[in-house]
């Protein structure tokens, strides 16, 4: 085994590594950027080598630094992760040139699924069932375009050389194929430097389902169940689960056996996923193979008790696999929710920020938390914007699902926007309950998904007002304050008549002006044309709230703004103040402000050209997302204040438009 390895990566999975590694006794030296450089993961490991700047091309991706800084900290080996560099061939031959072994596959293996083209030719040539596409070396746009036309709408575009959705696109109608092209061409360069795309017929209401494989240098190889991923939003997943549901032990077993083959096919070494897409028909197709750890990885560790990166640094040792595939058991049901710093009520734009309160559910047997971040952490623009991983066991789905439920409603964040109120929904939903699985889950059940926060509206201004009227009896009750004077008691002392106390609350995307009317013993919220009876308190972080009759608990945390959370969900406010300046932005010019933190891509009009309202005109990147800024009127590009390559922050306005005038 091993003395000391080198991880090549950050965050969660550099914490997840080095877990492991400590518990067999392995020493780690982790890497960092200069805006890591109090991460997490530098923490944790036993030393750390600065690589550079924030951006990934000028650290984690450098792979001369990395092998540098393995040679320098005598690191015999070094894991990659996911991402990154975890499936770049050029970096394991790099590693075995300068004599440290690579804890993954073989470089020829990287490539030959690197390219999901090549796959599908070796993958067809080792039998394993194929979606219908184009998978040609000509890449003209004309061959592509007629290619998609031959096939029939709707099709996908996918980045030959792409993983995790990046340059990915439905087409379902020709005229959508132009745009859908370039940018898929765009993302793809920008992720992987490569924009070679393959087409594949769009399977309706598919499952995506990937079974985990294992090899050895000893010509073993065995599959560790598999796990149903089909929730997923823009082809990111968001929650998985394992084993499948709903799938017959023949399947299984028809699907495990494809995965080993495919494996098999490349002389393949370590822990790899092979995806497929299985249809109402039970019948299912490769996709492609990971040649990685996957992000989800947790959940087969869950249900089998097995240790895959364990696993992983015994088989890069030269070790055989631990188990044979007949040793090799499942128990119960797991499921994993990614949580990140985005924003679903935006489009799940990506957030940044501080984290200025973190609060997990207690872990143990069957309940674990992964992360790479803490109370103060940086949520950068410039990586994946993870917060953690919730991963919970049940002996069933429905307790590990009820279990999950559970956790996220005590899981709670305040800082940047984050998807826990909307994963706790997902959760909730009887259709996820009932096993009706397909990766148009969300977009088929949006409007459940987006309409809970608004059904408690009332709920959450009662509980902003509390919140409010403690900190101001708070702020009464200060040193120096004469606790027995009127003009110190918060609560609305009046001679002879009710008092009314008016609130501006920001929250839930728009403004609402309630009051507060203090009556003798009891309070009053009125809410437009409607009077609650309201009493609670804040305790702490601790909030109770009786709204006619009801009564709730909540936790609250303060920082820039507040954050209230509830067992289902959280909600952010914060009090209108005085606005001194009266400048606004032009209305045109404010539909084009960025909506985060990240990259000019691409200018499609030339300034001076006229558009129509939805034209395309500026593309932003952050986190790897692009976003396209589209004209809300008919009007004329005058110019741009930033180009392509530049830096903007959230907010800024991207171009200088003039709408046209009405007739």
């Amino acid at each position: 085994m091993f003395e000391r390895i080198l991880i090549a990566n950050r965050g969660e999975i550099a914490c997840r590594v080095i877990e492991t590694a400590r518990r067999l006794g392995i020493g780690t030296v982790a890497v960092f950027s200069d805006a890591d450089r109090d991460a997490l993961h530098v923490k944790l490991a036993d030393r750390a080598v600065h690589l550079g700047p924030a951006p990934a091309a000028q650290s984690y991706l450098v792979i001369d630094k990395i092998i540098e800084a393995a040679r320098s900290t005598g690191a015999q080996a070094i894991h990659p992760g996911y991402g990154f560099l975890s499936e770049n061939a050029a970096f394991a031959r790099a590693c075995d040139a300068a004599g440290l072994v690579f804890i993954g596959p073989g470089a020829d293996a990287i490539d030959a699924m690197g390219s999901k083209a090549q796959a599908k030719a070796i993958m067809a040539s080792a039998g394993v069932p194929l979606i219908p596409g184009y998978h040609g070396d000509d890449q003209g746009d004309a061959v592509l375009r007629r290619e998609a036309d031959a096939m029939g709408y709707p099709v996908l575009l996918k980045a030959t050389a792409g993983g995790g959705g990046k340059g990915m696109r439905a087409v379902h109608a020709p005229e959508e194929f132009e745009e859908a092209l370039a940018a898929a061409r765009r993302e793809a360069t920008a992720s992987f430097g490569d924009d070679r795309m393959l087409i594949e017929k769009l399977i309706q209401r598919p499952r995506h389902v990937e079974v985990q494989v294992f090899c050895d240098g000893h010509g073993n190889g065995v599959y560790l169940s598999e796990r149903d991923c089909s929730i997923q939003r823009r082809h990111q997943k968001v929650i998985e689960e394992a084993p499948a549901p709903g799938l017959d032990e023949p399947l299984r077993r028809a699907m495990g056996e494809a995965a080993v083959e495919a494996a098999r096919a490349i002389n393949y070494r370590g822990a790899g996923t092979v995806e497929f897409l299985l249809d109402a028909g039970q019948h299912f197709y490769f996709m492609e193979m990971n040649t990685r750890l996957q992000v989800e990885h947790p959940v087969t560790e869950m249900i089998t008790g097995q240790d895959l990166v364990e696993w992983q640094l015994r088989v890069a040792a030269g070790e055989p696999l631990p188990l044979a595939q007949s040793d090799i058991s499942v128990r119960g049901h797991a499921m994993e929710a990614r949580i990140y710093a985005e924003d679903p009520e935006q489009g799940f734009l990506p957030a940044t920020g501080t984290i200025h309160y973190l609060r997990t559910p207690p872990e143990g047997p069957a309940l674990r938390v992964d992360t790479g971040v803490r109370e103060g952490s940086d949520i950068s623009p410039y990586y994946d914007p993870m917060i953690a991983k919730l991963i919970v066991r049940g002996d069933n789905r429905e307790e590990a699902r009820r279990r999950l439920v559970r956790a996220l409603g005590d899981f709670r964040v305040a800082g940047p926007a984050n998807n826990i109120a909307f994963l706790y929904r997902i959760a909730s939903l009887d259709a996820f309950a009932q096993q009706d699985l397909d990766t148009g889950f969300i977009e088929r059940h949006e409007a459940a998904l987006f309409e809970n926060h608004s059904n408690m509206l009332h709920r959450d201004l009662g509980a902003a007002v509390l919140t409010l009227l403690a900190e101001r009896q708070r702020a009464g009750s200060a040193p120096g304050n004469d606790l027995a004077s009127p003009w110190t008691d918060t609560r609305g002392w009046r001679v002879n008549t009710p008092h009314r106390q008016q609130f501006t609350l920001l929250c839930h995307g728009g403004e609402h002006t309630v009051e507060l009317i203090h009556s003798g013993q009891f309070m009053e919220l009125q809410v437009e044309d409607r009077v609650l009876r309201i009493a609670g308190h804040l305790d702490g972080e601790k909030l109770v709230l009786e709204l006619d009759g009801h009564r709730w608990q909540a936790t609250v945390a303060a920082g820039d703004e507040y954050s209230v959370f509830w067992e289902d969900g959280a909600f952010r406010f914060s009090e209108k103040t005085l606005e001194l300046s009266g400048t606004t932005a032009a209305a045109g010019d404010a539909a084009f402000a960025a909506p985060m933190h990240g990259t000019v891509v691409a200018l499609l009009v030339e300034p001076g050209t006229s558009v129509a309202a939805g034209d395309p005109v500026v593309v932003i990147e952050a986190m790897k997302m692009e976003q396209t800024l589209r004209a809300p009127a008919a009007g004329e590009v005058v110019a741009y204040p930033f180009a392509p390559g530049d830096l903007v922050d959230r907010g800024a306005s991207l171009v200088q438009f003039t709408p046209a005038e009405e007739p």
